[in-house]
């Protein structure tokens, strides 16, 4: 008897190779390779001609596209207003992080505002989500649960028996790793399968007009698992974000055919379930003292909410032939080069420093706007002299040591104001007053190093 040919596919980016290895030479991941059954070569077919391709013109009379409004406004923010009929969604996040409560909570919404909200779970029993309902008092709620794993069945249940799927129909499929197609001669949760699951579920959406929700699992680098072109094949791409030690939980938004990208969504995790955080700036600065050194408010913009944010910093000295650096919520290099510019431009000897910096609250920012914030914070460590409490920053660092403008100051000092917020650092180029804010315009990133020394 033959042997079945196979093939070697790694299973986190996707490489296919003739035989097993331990590392990936495409990744360089370890233990990720995994064989599946080779297919036969495909004969040469000749396409058929069909039916011509109605072409249409660019311009047209088409309102804007639908939303099913959840009632979860953070949701819907992400979500750039709403889900749109015929769209598929993918929802990644860390184990235990609350991706099925936040999507639980969101179908007994849908549900309670007529939606024929379907829920598809291959993880956990009909007995544990029904707790996990009667723990967040959605028990009441008229969403259908269905425990399945077969893709088969999956799509039986959606479009014969009951009601048929249509455009006010929303499915979570929980999760995409447990789906198997029984036609697919390959183990579930491998390339090969999340491939076709998925592409079987976005061919549903599009077809019944139903809006899909895939859960996905991420790997230890934070990125959702499997082949990077299940991410192309949705049209919206969202992670749900969080430390466990902190309650606050951020939903952002990294792909979104139908709105903004980069857009967040910031729930509390209470014993009820997530809450949503209508004024998040307010619940991030919460708990700040006063007079204490290594401590500035930094003006932020994620996507298209402003936000306030407190950056902490902690300059000692290191008696070890390599400084440490440790950060929290921000980009490890970007410390670096502040490092860099406050040594080389400004005469700080920070580089035998030990630096922590931290994000409170759990947030990670990843604008450069922090740049003048985070320096701020290390040389108020550096000379123990405390940053005005009621001060923000913001503010882009380049290599010269010039501050240079950035996005939206407006929308981020009047989100200050609102707090109370009376004076703020900012690059030049505004005007004195915005909003009732005293602003101090820095040229130069000396300058502030120079203000505070002398304080």
């Amino acid at each position: 008897m033959a042997r079945e040919a196979m093939h070697f596919i790694c299973q986190a980016c996707g490489a296919v190779s003739n035989k097993w290895a331990g590392k990936c030479d495409a990744c360089n991941a370890w233990n990720s390779i995994s064989g599946e059954a080779a297919e036969g070569p495909q004969p040469v077919l000749e396409i058929k001609r069909g039916r011509r391709v109605k072409l249409l013109p660019l311009a047209g009379s088409e309102a804007d596209a639908p939303r099913i409004q959840s009632g979860v406004g953070e949701f819907d923010r992400v979500c750039g207003g709403g889900l749109v009929p015929g769209s598929a969604l993918l929802v990644g996040g860390d184990p235990g992080i609350g991706k099925s409560t936040l999507l639980l909570q969101v179908m007994a919404a849908l549900a309670r505002r007529g939606c024929r909200a379907i829920y598809i779970s291959g993880e956990e029993s009909a007995a544990q989500i029904r707790l996990r309902a009667q723990r967040l008092g959605l028990a009441d709620a008229p969403v259908q649960l269905g425990i399945e794993t077969r893709l088969g069945s999956i799509l039986s249940t959606v479009e014969g028996g009951g009601a048929p799927a249509a455009s006010n129909t929303v499915i979570v499929i929980d999760s995409i790793q447990t789906v198997m197609a029984e036609v697919i001669d390959a183990a579930p949760g491998t390339v090969t399968q999340l491939r076709g699951a998925t592409q079987e579920l976005v061919r549903l959406a599009k077809r019944t007009g139903c809006a899909v929700i895939l859960v996905g699992h991420v790997t230890k680098d934070g990125q959702i698992a499997g082949p990077r072109v299940i991410e192309h094949m949705v049209d919206t791409v969202l992670y749900f974000e969080g430390d466990r030690g902190h309650q606050f939980r951020i939903l952002r938004g990294v792909k979104n055919r139908f709105g903004p990208t980069d857009e967040i969504g910031v729930f509390e995790m209470t014993g009820a379930g997530l809450s949503e955080v209508e004024n998040p700036s307010a619940l991030f600065l919460a708990g700040r003292q006063d007079n204490v050194s290594g401590s500035a408010v930094f003006a932020g913009i994620e996507g298209t909410r402003p936000l306030l944010v407190e950056i902490q910093a902690l300059v000692a000295p290191s008696s070890l032939g390599t400084p440490r650096r440790a950060v929290v919520g921000w980009d490890t290099g970007r410390l670096a080069m502040v490092l860099a510019v406050l040594d080389a431009r400004c005469g700080l000897t920070l580089g035998a420093c030990d630096v922590y910096l931290n994000v409170a609250g759990g947030l990670r920012i990843t604008e450069p706007a922090a740049d003048l914030a985070v320096a701020a914070a290390l040389i108020s460590s550096f000379t123990n002299v405390p940053v005005a409490r009621d001060c923000v920053i913001f503010g882009e660092i380049s290599l010269s040591g010039e501050i240079r403008p950035v996005s939206q100051p407006e929308a981020r000092l009047k989100e200050a104001a609102k707090l109370g917020f009376t004076r703020a650092i900012t690059p030049p180029g505004l005007s004195a007053h915005q909003g009732g804010i005293t602003l101090t315009q820095t040229p130069l990133l000396a300058a502030m190093v120079a203000e505070f020394e002398a304080a």
